[in-house]
Formats: C-alpha cells, structure tokens, sequence
C-alpha cells in the first residue's frame, strides 16, 4: 500500500471503531495511566512547605515525562513497523479518541431533561463537569452539558484528530495523555499549583493550534459571523487561552448565551459571558452533538483532501527529529 493512503486509511478505520464500539466498559487504558500518574505524583511531588516553587515545577515535569514519553515512544515503533503501523495507528486514534463517548454522555443528560426529569438531569451532567449541579434549574442543565459538549468537543474529538494528522498514532496518544495530566494535575490549588505548571502548560501548548481550529470548524457549521464576532470579542476574558475561543465560537455558532455564575467547590463564580441570544435550552444539548459530528465529518473530508500538505509536514517533521 503506498505509504501516502496509511494516514486516511488509519483515520477512517480509528473513526469507525469509536462510532462501532465506543470507549471500553472495561479495562480502559487511561484507568490504567490514571493510576500510574497517581503513584508518579505520590513518588516525586515533595511537600509544598519544604520544596520551592522551582523544585515542584521540575518534579512536575519529570512526573509528566515519566507518564507520557514511554507509551508514546512505544506507540511511535509499533507506528512504524511494517504491516502493523496502519492498525496500530487505527488502534491509537480509536483509544484517544471520544466522538461517541461525548454524544452518549450529552444525550444522558438531553432525555431525561426533555422528559422533565430535572434530578437524572443534574445527575448526568454532574458527570461531565467539575461544578455543583445539585441546584441547576433547567436552563442551567443545559448551560452547563453544552458547554462541555463544545469544549469536549475540541478535547477528545478535534484536538486528537489534528495530532493524528501531524504525527499518526503517537501523535493522537501524545495529545490525550497529556490532556488527561492537565485535567488530573492542572489545579490552581495547594497540592499541584507548581507540581501540576508543566502539566497545565503543556497542555495548553498541544492544545493551541487544535483550539483554534475547532473554533474554526464550529464558526463554519453554523452562524458564521456571530461566531466569529464573539470568537474576538468574548475569549479574551476567559482564563483559558483555549476554552475561551472554542466555546465563545461554538455558542455564537449555535446563536445561545452560556457563561456566567457557576459553583465550584462550594463558591459561587461569576465567569464572562459566551455568545449571543437566548439562554441554553434542552433541545439545545443534541445541537451541540450535531455541531460536534458534522465537525468529525468534515475534518475527516479534510484530511483526505490535505494529504499531499499533511505529507510535506510529516516528511518536514521527520527530518527534524532524525537530525
């Protein structure tokens, strides 16, 4: 098979695998990497009171080396072993990715909300975010699964798809092993302020580039213009460099207002408001999902209509690494 045909060959295989199967019931392998970044962080994180902020940063970043180079090195030979590179690529992209996973978890949250059961409702979005849901009217339901949808979307979907098409296999796990670390190390508290810096940065490194093209994608699937007026207006007052354009994009896309208070631990939050329109609605859950999937369809046109550039990048990228 020439060489050139793996790339979008892999990627429709992975894609298929996650739209069949979904992420495994059992035995996942981020369960797995979970556990080993927990014993990492207990083996290498010295107690704030007698290490300095510089010694906790670079604990932090050799727990994060520790976690994420040697399954990504792996991951790198069996990519480029004969005959078992393209399956082991569909394999890599299919566990990093989470099309489906996400749709499930919105539509948990979408029916029981359309049928009026508002406690399911707050259950299941209790799931897919880190704020109180036990108070949340409807509306606020809604607010809260959307915006995870949208920047779920960028995290489990687009963002794995773009390092997928830079760097294959390794390139995907890459991207969601180190997003998995921000989300698990990325807090701004006591225990992983300093600990936990790489981990925040890195992602946020990986995550750029993929960012702004989703906001990109959602702009282009939807409302066009109000999207990217609120992409401008409203991502600068977020604090997240790359929440703040995919979810202001998204909500102006889908022409709805999310953003503002919210409870996390226990403290009320008032955050920036994000697009443009009415408040969030239930209904407003599967045009989320929608926007997400169309996205997926479209990247993966893209990745087949790019492939002579995403070649030019990859031989590039090659010639850098083996210097």
């Amino acid at each position: 098979m020439p060489s050139w045909l793996a790339l979008p060959l892999a990627a429709l295989l992975g894609v298929g695998l996650d739209r069949l199967l979904g992420e495994p019931r059992r035995g996942h392998p981020l369960v797995a990497f979970g556990a080993l970044a927990n014993l990492l962080e207990k083996a290498l994180r010295p107690p704030p009171a007698v290490a300095s902020r510089s010694a906790l940063r670079v604990f932090g970043l050799l727990a994060w080396s520790f976690a994420v180079l040697p399954p990504v090195l792996l991951a790198a030979w069996a990519s480029a072993t004969p005959w078992l590179g393209i399956l082991a690529d569909a394999g890599l992209l299919y566990f990093a990715l989470g099309a489906r996973s996400l749709k499930e978890h919105a539509d948990a949250v979408a029916v029981p909300l359309a049928g009026g059961d508002l406690a399911t409702a707050r259950q299941k979005v209790g799931y897919m975010v880190s704020r109180d849901t036990t108070a949340l009217d409807e509306s606020g339901v809604a607010k809260a699964c959307v915006e995870s949808v949208l920047e779920n979307g960028n995290d489990a979907v687009f963002g794995t798809l773009f390092w997928f098409a830079l760097l294959g296999g390794p390139g995907a796990l890459l991207f969601r092993l180190a997003n998995t670390l921000d989300a698990m190390w990325g807090y701004k508290n006591e225990r992983f302020l300093h600990f936990g810096w790489a981990a925040a940065r890195l992602d946020d490194l990986l995550n750029w580039p993929a960012a702004r093209l989703t906001a990109l994608t959602y702009a282009w699937l939807g409302n066009t213009r109000q999207a990217l007026a609120c992409w401008k207006a409203q991502a600068p007052t977020w604090e997240s460099p790359n929440a703040g354009p995919v979810m202001a994009a998204g909500a102006g896309s889908l022409g709805i207002l999310l953003g503002g208070a919210a409870i996390y631990h226990g403290r009320e939050e008032q955050r920036p408001p994000l697009g443009e329109g009415r408040p969030a609605a239930a209904f407003d859950i599967d045009r989320a999902s929608h926007l997400v999937q169309r996205g997926l369809v479209l990247w993966l046109a893209a990745i087949v209509a790019l492939l002579p550039l995403i070649a030019l990048v990859q031989f590039l990228l090659g010639k850098v690494f083996h210097a």
